[in-house]
């Protein structure tokens, strides 16, 4: 089973059994929907979800797409596509209580991915801010 919630705490949530699939997705709506450059997916059986605390809010962001996130928060936590992925709900891998035990197995929608991506890994890192 895996559990999670948003930031505030407001909404808690669980998901029963094995995970369909695990992605990075890179489209301009999740971006945009996110605040995020890509964003990790975990998908489920739809039935497989329980929202145990909480009501999230609802958001068409495009046809036959409903994105849910936390009404106090904003946090952004499902996704629901029933034309291409019928019975499916995506859960925002970061809002996971685990979220290193599901690791991506793919990208997709590569072809939004913005130019500078690629290149993300030759930059200096440092493990907090740097001082």
């Amino acid at each position: 089973m895996a559990s999670g919630g948003c930031h505030c705490g407001a909404i808690r949530y669980s998901a029963e059994g094995e995970p369909r699939h695990s992605s990075v997705c890179h489209c301009e709506s999740c971006r945009r929907t996110t605040g995020a450059l890509t964003t990790a997916w975990v998908g489920y059986p739809r039935e497989a979800l329980t929202v145990e605390r909480g009501a999230p809010r609802s958001y068409a962001s495009s046809g036959g797409v409903q994105r849910q996130f936390c009404g106090e928060c904003g946090t952004s936590l499902f996704y629901f596509n029933e034309p291409a992925m019928p019975g499916v709900v995506d859960i925002l891998t970061a809002t996971l209580d685990q979220p290193g035990a599901h690791a991506p197995r793919l990208h997709v929608q590569m072809a939004d991915a913005l130019p500078w991506e690629a290149t993300l890994d030759d930059l200096p890192k440092f493990d907090r801010f740097p001082g």
